[in-house]
């Protein structure tokens, strides 16, 4: 097949699905995945459709939102390590609030194994990854179904979540900056994800590398309000994401890395090789100090259902050696 023919049925598979794996875009065009990176790259310059890792979307992240099955091949080896990191915050006896998206379904299916949890959720995924789990509550928001994600949205879940107060939140969505925090493309989700932070006492953000520097159209949770971002390794050419990881930390957000690079790889690279294995044991780092801890949206509100923990003491992990900068 000549490249021509490649990327027009590269273009064409996009168009159709919203996004699509780089995998899925070498086992159609039968070849490899290095020239379908280059296809894509070329396609990119033209302004026919984005990158990502691990993948290729239709341009234009501030109107679009892909839908679950497309989101749910993207990225899939950095949701992974970044669900084991932040499975480890969470202690056995805690009430916390679970927002809907690819990375926290990753992280439910963990959280299944802690004994005494609380879960409140307004995802279908969320609720169904611990569905069986012996010793652990689900809690439902009421709401509309919002079938491309699988979330209840609305008035009704809105109101269900009144009053209710618990130790933090895990929430993920299309993109982060540091100068508007954290944003969705759809504005239910982002009405519903702002009433889950406003009943935590800390704001957990969920998001691969891919989503670092991005922006989308409805901001849920601004940048001074999230506590602790987890997120994994931007690879050594990623220049935007690690300027964004930096702009957070001198922001005062607390930045957690899952995967290291293993031995013999240089410094920056990620700690994931090209088929998504790990390629070394992630590290520990001293914390570059504590971030303030509030509540959300002011004062007010019942007491937390449990003291939250400090971070600081999840296995697995790493937290960046990011400290701010001096002004």
């Amino acid at each position: 097949m000549f490249a021509a023919e490649r990327r027009q049925l590269i273009l064409e598979m996009v168009r159709a699905n919203g996004a699509v794996s780089l995998r899925e875009l070498a086992r159609v065009v039968q070849t490899s995945e290095v020239t379908v990176r280059r296809d894509v790259r070329a396609l990119e310059a033209e302004g026919l459709l984005d990158r990502r890792h691990g993948g290729a979307v239709l341009p234009g992240g501030f109107t679009r939102e892909s839908g679950f099955p497309q989101k749910s091949h993207l990225a899939t080896a950095e949701k992974t390590a970044i669900a084991d990191l932040a499975a480890g915050f969470v202690e056995e006896g805690e009430a916390i609030v679970v927002g809907a998206g690819t990375t926290t379904q990753e992280l439910a299916r963990r959280l299944a194994r802690v004994p005494g949890l609380t879960v409140v959720t307004n995802s279908l995924l969320v609720a169904q990854a611990l569905a069986h789990a012996n010793r652990v509550e689900v809690v439902m928001t009421g709401g509309t179904l919002r079938g491309s994600n699988y979330a209840l949205v609305g008035s009704g879940a809105e109101q269900s979540l009144q009053g209710l107060r618990v130790s933090r939140a895990f929430l993920s969505g299309s993109g982060l900056t540091a100068e508007r925090g954290l944003s969705t493309s759809n504005m239910l989700s982002a009405s519903v994800d702002r009433a889950l932070v406003q009943a935590a006492g800390e704001v957990v953000v969920l998001a691969d590398h891919t989503k670092l520097g991005s922006d989308t159209m409805f901001q849920t949770v601004p940048t001074d309000v999230i506590t602790r971002l987890v997120t994994d390794e931007p690879p050594g050419h990623d220049d935007r994401a690690a300027t964004e990881l930096q702009a957070l930390a001198d922001q005062g957000v607390q930045i957690a890395v899952a995967g290291g690079a293993g031995a013999g790889h240089g410094a920056g690279q990620q700690g994931l090789d090209g088929a998504g294995e790990r390629r070394g044991p992630r590290r520990d780092v001293p914390l570059p100090g504590q971030r303030r801890n509030h509540a959300p949206g002011g004062g007010g509100g019942a007491p937390q259902l449990r003291p939250a923990s400090p971070l600081s003491e999840a296995p697995g992990g790493r937290v960046a050696d990011l400290a701010p900068r001096r002004r």
